[in-house]
């Protein structure tokens, strides 16, 4: 399948690209969301991150056409700002982050982040590193998996799941993804298993969270890049879920915020270092969300520093 950008235009006009600039794309995926910002730099400079070795590499064959003009970097983007500081880079001009999953990992079976296919539990990004999804299924207590996919996937069957999957690896590890989507039907009552999107769903977020350590990722992530923005830098973050824009819009508000301790009184004259470009979210319009399902759940939200 073709991986579809999602808020494409969108993200490339919030970050009012300098032809000049030194631009971020913290999660390259697919290349496409790189490739429109190459395609408008002269004498600028773009740094790709990805944990994921094909995903560089397809991004390398993307990308062959600007080859002076970008630098591909293994790392995740939590890192952003020591790995770009070794490299002499300590100020830039954009950031962006897609926060999407690519098509490309749901697609290749060997991979375990769909629950279409059966597969063996792996789900990490990076998969020369870390806990597998295996591993969390059968070693974590029932109340550890419980709080996993209440928090992270937001299941309300949390407890019966949690419980069944203690239950199963008993009489055996749970080794596929194809297993755990059984023992997954098996915890939901029969009338709610139609409607609302496969049972299974859920759960898959939740454990590839887990195995990846996206929110904590995410919030470094967002911190650092904050820190790395020039004045008149942007950071532009596309995300698919709550979870992920909670984080975003706290720590975009923040940065957006002047606090004053209660006793102090507010001086007029002080401003925030950082201006929120839409105050509220964007999202995709109804053409781009009928031709790409997966645009339903994207929201975007940018930040500028405008002092420091």
């Amino acid at each position: 399948m073709e991986h579809k950008p999602v808020l494409l235009k969108e993200a490339i006009e919030s970050l009012n690209i300098n032809p000049d600039g030194v631009y971020v794309d913290g999660t390259l995926g697919g290349a496409s969301h790189a490739e429109t910002i190459l395609k408008r730099l002269n004498n600028g400079r773009l740094y790709g991150f990805d944990i994921d070795d094909d995903a560089l590499s397809r991004a390398r064959r993307t990308l062959a056409a600007f080859e002076e003009k970008h630098t591909l970097i293994k790392g995740n983007f939590r890192d952003m700002q020591t790995l770009l500081a070794e490299r002499g880079v300590h100020r830039v001009d954009g950031i962006l982050l897609d926060l999407g999953v690519s098509s490309f990992h749901f697609d290749d079976a060997s991979r375990g982040f769909s629950y279409r296919f059966d597969a063996p539990l792996d789900m990490r990004m990076d998969p020369s590193a870390g806990t597998t999804a295996r591993e969390i299924v059968n070693t974590y207590s029932q109340k550890a998996l419980k709080k996993i996919l209440y928090d992270y996937g937001e299941e309300r069957f949390a407890p019966l799941i949690a419980k069944n999957i203690v239950k199963r690896r008993k009489e055996r590890p749970i080794e596929t993804t194809g297993e755990l989507v059984e023992v997954i039907k098996s915890s939901i009552p029969r009338k709610k298993l139609h409607g609302g999107g496969h049972p299974a769903k859920r759960t898959f977020q939740a454990l590839r969270i887990e195995v990846n350590d996206e929110l904590n990722a995410l919030a470094e992530g967002v911190q650092s890049g904050l820190e790395l923005l020039k004045r008149g830098g942007r950071f532009v973050i596309i995300s698919f879920h709550s979870l992920e824009d909670r984080i975003v819009k706290r720590a975009f508000r923040a940065a957006s915020t002047v606090y004053h301790p209660e006793e102090l009184p507010t001086m007029p004259t002080e401003t925030p270092d950082f201006h929120l470009i839409n105050r509220k979210i964007i999202r995709p319009g109804e053409e781009e969300m009928r031709d790409n399902p997966r645009a339903k759940s994207a929201k975007m939200r940018a930040i500028e520093r405008v002092k420091g």
